[in-house]
């Protein structure tokens, strides 16, 4: 299994599908089919790790969440059971995401202030559009917070890092701060009929959200979380900056988890 860690370079998009693997459980542990298998799906975890070291500081070492990603891998291709109902494909990003997200938050990398920042915007959001009844706009939101243009471009991109997540996480706890989607999903070796009616709830009140949200939103989500491409892909598509594309995807993540966020506290 190689042991080096990828560059951003090389992290290019997954753009077709691994072939399925048949007879999925007669393979075990530290078997040679494993390790195939574990080398067949290694873009997974170079394409996460690629795609997140966009949005990282230079002090978070890409080697310790490629490492995380392995074990997530690993996880996926021992615990993957095929009559769930999901790809491998799906079940294996989850896991790769996890884990990575597991290690950046034992890093503590994102500064409380950034999250502070990032849940002022979110507030706002939700304020102007319980308001209006539909999202606003940037300039919208600039005044809310008392920011000129130039002002709420900065603030944007320092609270990028609190926004780079994954759709499954974008759930939030009682006291504001972040939970993965991931946390709170039992572990798949013992099946939960509770567990699964609050992921199929979840998901429905994400697709629900999404198609509220103003149509450049959900095509540079779709683009990203769905289609695999990287910033700078999506903004060639659109002729836009890599940094306008950023703020576009950071509004989107902060008005799905301000409107989750509030769901929950409604079903309390």
């Amino acid at each position: 299994m190689p042991a080096s860690s990828p560059t951003t370079e090389d992290a290019e998009p997954l753009r077709k599908t691994p072939p399925q693997f048949s007879q999925y459980k007669k393979i075990r542990p530290g078997t040679p089919k494993e390790a195939e298998l574990i080398e067949q799906y290694l873009p997974f975890v170079k394409n996460v790790v690629g795609r997140l070291a966009l949005s990282l500081p230079s002090h978070v070492d890409l080697d310790d969440l490629y490492s995380a990603g392995l074990v997530g891998l690993l996880n996926a291709v021992r615990n993957y059971d095929p009559t769930a109902g999901s790809s491998f494909e799906s079940y294996a990003r989850v896991r790769i995401r996890g884990s990575i997200f597991d290690e950046l938050r034992r890093l503590d990398w994102v500064p409380r202030s950034v999250h502070d920042k990032a849940r002022k915007v979110q507030a706002v959001i939700q304020q102007i559009e319980q308001s209006k009844g539909q999202p606003p706009t940037d300039v919208e939101i600039a005044a809310a917070l008392g920011l000129s243009m130039n002002e709420y471009d900065d603030l944007m991109n320092q609270i990028r890092p609190a926004t780079f997540v994954c759709l499954d996480a974008v759930s939030g706890n009682e006291d504001g701060g972040e939970t993965a989607h991931h946390e709170t999903i039992s572990d798949e070796a013992m099946p939960d009929p509770v567990d699964s009616t609050v992921r199929n709830e979840m998901a429905r009140l994400i697709e629900k959200r999404l198609s509220t949200l103003p149509e450049m939103q959900r095509k540079v989500l779709a683009l990203y979380y769905f289609e695999d491409l990287r910033l700078r892909e999506i903004a060639e598509v659109f002729g836009l900056t890599e940094s306008r594309i950023c703020q576009i995807h950071s509004q989107a993540i902060l008005a799905l988890r301000g409107y989750l966020q509030r769901m929950v506290a409604d079903d309390r």
